[in-house]
């Protein structure tokens, strides 16, 4: 189930609003400029899989996206459990261009800094969340991480650029929603 939670920074562990459904968090979520959808697909893809069989059963369902999206870039984040040579999406960053985050398998949550609140989403298979660039944003994929998610740039430059800011890690996260 998507989950949308709402929290202002003077209490990151209580939300002011939880949101379950598709149409409630896209309202909610587009009132601040960013889009969610939820579009069910067929991919069988799971986590931990390696790059090559994961971008030959997703081909298809990339080039969709890249397209309908006019992304020139993506990258993948594939975890099937800590990984300590990864990068930690937990810490605060930017992007700036925007960036489609579309869960293929698992779930992750997506935190967003949007005017004077945080926005946590809780996304899971089939959700897609287009964030606009130049929000703060972390992902949060909890203790045993389980995802697996294309993420598509308006161009060609992916890597973040990290704000420094450690506050992202007082919200409530994945495992605590």
């Amino acid at each position: 189930m998507s989950i949308l939670c709402v929290f202002h920074p003077s209490s990151p562990g209580l939300p002011n609003k939880v949101l379950t459904h598709h149409d409630d968090i896209a309202a909610t979520l587009a009132e601040q400029g960013v889009r969610f959808a939820h579009q069910a697909h067929e991919l069988r893809v799971r986590p931990g899989t390696a790059q090559d069989e994961v971008l030959s059963a997703c081909r298809e369902y990339l080039d969709a996206m890249m397209t309908g999206h006019g992304s020139r870039a993506y990258s993948l984040l594939n975890r099937d459990g800590a990984d300590t040579a990864q990068v930690d999406v937990r810490d605060e960053h930017v992007h700036d261009a925007e960036e489609v985050f579309a869960v293929v398998s698992g779930r992750a949550q997506v935190g967003l800094r949007l005017g004077e609140y945080v926005y946590a989403v809780l996304c899971e298979k089939g959700d897609q969340l287009v964030v606009p660039a130049g929000t703060r944003r972390w992902v949060e994929l909890g203790d045993n991480p389980f995802c697996l998610a294309l993420r598509l740039f308006g161009s060609e430059a992916v890597e973040p650029r990290f704000t420094g800011d450690e506050t992202a890690r007082a919200f409530l996260g994945i495992d605590e929603l």
